[in-house]
């Protein structure tokens, strides 16, 4: 009987080797988890942003745990790049042009949410590699209780009460500050007036910043007295940030101009758990989520069909009457990219 036994049991062995072996091979895809790289912005200081809940009710519907990596808008996009050849990101969401730097490098598939059909035309990729969760515009924040009154012109801030009291976001590197490059190119009609007057601006400026979300904190305690931002980040930093003010830059003579700067989510190529990326970039576009948007996360709904009436989004709206919104060409901006940040770094010897 002995010798019938050592048979059995190591055929049962191999079985359970080659069934372990099998399952290496299939444990990421089954796995209970989906990895996001974000843009900062939506995530609270105090766990109490839209993120925040977003992320809570996906775990508690799907029982799926949401991995979270935050950083600057290139600095995430650079980060999936390197990781190209093995995948960590299930889900991206960044600021243009990041995103379709994403796209045009590979980074993202196809794939179309529950929900993408209510979200605007300029919202969204034509094919399906990308689509607008939240809503944003760019802005600027000031120090409301060192400033009386809000300044109000680009050619104000060359002035000697901001000197090394005035920092923006890396070009390049963060999305907001990418975004004062285009806006200052719109504003003074181009590259080189744009360039000549950032010159200017640097010798007030007190340094680079990789990431945008920390400036607010300095302009808040009056480290410094203005900074770039972007409305939603900004507007939800305010809850707990009482000297920190919005407001946007004219020209001399001029209106105050801003232009939709969206936090675009895609699924990424070859994510390791895509069935989990599309489900959460699914509830991300859900009505619920959407409702959340300027309830919770201070920004505006991606829906075009979600109607927020809370008092955020009533606040939100006040914010931008006056200023003119223009519409950047994301694509000329993808493919320019790196021409406008080597003439922004040689202007202000970055």
């Amino acid at each position: 009987m002995h010798t019938n036994l050592k048979p059995v049991a190591a055929v049962a062995g191999s079985l359970a080797l080659a069934a372990s072996l099998t399952a290496c091979g299939t444990a990421a895809a089954d796995e209970k988890v989906v990895t996001v790289y974000s843009a900062d912005g939506l995530k609270g200081e105090n766990g109490d942003g839209w993120y925040d809940q977003v992320f809570k009710d996906f775990e508690k519907e799907t029982g799926i745990k949401v991995k979270y990596v935050e950083g600057g808008s290139g600095e995430m996009v650079q980060r999936a790049l390197r990781e190209k050849s093995n995948t960590q990101a299930d889900v991206l969401v960044t600021l243009p042009p990041f995103i379709q730097q994403a796209d045009s490098k590979g980074l993202l598939q196809s794939y179309e949410p529950e929900g993408s059909d209510k979200v605007g035309g300029s919202d969204k990729s034509g094919d399906g590699k990308w689509t607008s969760v939240v809503n944003n515009y760019f802005g600027f924040v000031y120090n409301k209780k060192e400033l009386t009154t809000a300044p109000k012109t680009w050619e104000e801030l060359l002035k000697g009460t901001y000197k090394n009291k005035l920092q923006y976001s890396t070009p390049g590197v963060a999305g907001d500050g990418t975004a004062v490059v285009i806006k200052a190119m719109h504003d003074f009609g181009g590259q080189e007036p744009a360039m000549d007057y950032l010159k200017k601006l640097q010798s007030n400026n007190v340094g680079p910043s990789s990431s945008t979300s920390k400036l607010a904190p300095k302009v808040d305690k009056g480290e410094i007295l203005v900074a770039n931002g972007d409305v939603q980040m900004n507007f939800a930093q305010s809850k707990s940030m009482p000297n920190l003010a919005i407001w946007f830059p004219a020209r001399d003579g001029g209106r105050p101009t801003t232009f939709a700067l969206p936090y675009a989510a895609g699924l990424v190529t070859k994510a390791p758990h895509s069935d989990n990326g599309r489900k959460l970039l699914d509830f991300m576009l859900s009505r619920q989520a959407q409702q959340q948007v300027s309830e919770i996360g201070g920004g505006f709904p991606a829906r075009t069909d979600v109607k927020s009436v809370d008092a955020n989004a009533i606040a939100l709206a006040e914010l931008l009457q006056g200023v003119d919104v223009f519409e950047p060409d994301w694509k000329g901006i993808d493919k320019n990219l790196p021409a406008y940040i080597d003439a922004w770094k040689s202007a202000t010897g970055s």
